[in-house]
């Protein structure tokens, strides 16, 4: 391979998803982890002509890596209850259906194993040689501080009102590790908690919540600006009562997170919501759990028994509560653009740089531009998932 300033490159030829829309006949250079160039094929640079060609597939389009906010495991771990090499095996199973970057979610539970999801976490994050599969940008906290009216698939026993003073310590103790809390708006100390995690540049995200469309108008002024789950666990659009899903319908201020399974939303609910949202405000999730990736059986989503029959998970003791999901990011993106309607570029926004975004990460991921970390995944036609590289490097099957 040739070398420009010392770094090894390699060319990946094939469709190329940009910002702008799909170029045909594109390639992407990429050297030291980050992405050189990404466009045309006729307009690359002579520096990097002689570089290795990895990929040539006429028919392979190249998309940004998928970024997923809301996810609790998958291939049998929790990240409720993972060492090191749990959290291997979960990054590693979402990373070959193309998650590259993630957020591990806990759930709602005592803060003591809370605290040790955050150790966790934080000593993966930090370990000699790195993250080898889908990087895990920090930590979701879905919970505890929630509405005991809608705790959907969280144990009740743990929810409690929302606590600056927990929300410190571990601030504190692990700068920078929560990037997400999912409360509810309505309960008490909430607009505080608010004010503090956007002081923080943490993302307030409502969920699990019983507040009504004023309530969550008044949330958003204090800086609410994300809705997890859209339309689950929360209060119902109506006409003359729009409620929480209403309110997110309505301000523009507030994200939505969407679940496209064909099971939690259906396909023109979330088309609903890509209109009202101009589709910069949604995001792709899979809210997946430890049986992603398995046969239907017996599982746990923290601590609660879970059945999943036909890959649908529901709560053992309460059947008609879903408890997360199966779903892949992969087969989400697919949904969105086979059963929804979205164009590739608007589910790629979805998938990729909504969630970036979020994150404050979008200058180093979420699209295919120079610069930017070399997570890409190369597609067939008809969407299949064909490969994976994480800042450069090939993920190996």
């Amino acid at each position: 391979m040739a070398e420009i300033n010392g770094a090894h490159g390699e060319l990946l030829y094939g469709k190329v998803l940009t910002p702008d829309g799909i170029t045909e006949q594109g390639v992407i250079a990429v050297a030291d982890g980050l992405i050189q160039y990404a466009g045309e094929a006729s307009w690359l640079p002579a520096a990097y002509e002689s570089w290795q060609t990895v990929t040539r597939e006429p028919q392979g389009l190249l998309i940004p890596g998928f970024v997923d906010v809301h996810v609790h495991g998958g291939a049998g771990h929790d990240f409720m209850y993972s060492d090191a090499d749990a959290l291997d095996d979960i990054t590693r199973f979402h990373a070959s259906h193309g998650t590259t970057s993630m957020l591990a979610t806990t759930m709602t539970a005592a803060k003591a194993d809370i605290d040790q999801v955050l150790a966790e976490v934080d000593a993966y994050r930090s370990r000699e040689g790195g993250m080898p599969y889908a990087r895990l940008a920090g930590v979701h906290l879905e919970g505890p501080f929630i509405s005991v009216r809608w705790p959907g698939a969280q144990n009740p026993e743990h929810i409690v009102p929302a606590n600056i003073e927990w929300l410190e310590e571990w601030e504190d103790k692990y700068p920078g590790m929560i990037r997400q809390v999912t409360l509810a708006p309505e309960r008490e100390a909430a607009l505080e908690a608010i004010q503090w995690l956007r002081k923080h540049g943490i993302t307030a995200a409502l969920g699990h919540t019983d507040a009504t469309f004023e309530q969550v108008i008044t949330a958003a002024d204090a800086g609410l600006n994300h809705a997890v789950h859209m339309f689950n666990a929360m209060t119902p659009l109506h006409h003359r009562k729009p409620g929480t899903a209403g309110a997110v319908l309505f301000d523009p201020r507030i994200r939505a997170e969407v679940i496209a399974d064909g099971i939690h939303v259906h396909p023109a609910a979330i088309s609903l919501i890509t209109r009202l949202k101009n589709n910069h405000n949604l995001l792709l999730i899979t809210d997946a759990m430890s049986a992603t990736g398995l046969s239907d059986g017996e599982y746990a989503i923290g601590d609660l028994p879970v059945i999943v029959k036909d890959g649908i998970a529901t709560l053992k003791e309460h059947p008609e509560a879903l408890a997360g999901s199966t779903l892949t990011m992969i087969s989400g993106f697919r949904y969105l653009v086979q059963e929804v309607g979205l164009s590739l570029l608007e589910a790629s926004q979805a998938a990729s740089l909504n969630p970036a975004l979020s994150l404050g990460m979008q200058r180093s991921i979420g699209t295919l531009e120079a610069g930017k970390r070399g997570d890409i995944l190369q597609l067939d036609q008809d969407l299949n998932l064909r490969c994976v590289w994480i800042g450069g490097r090939k993920l190996e099957a």
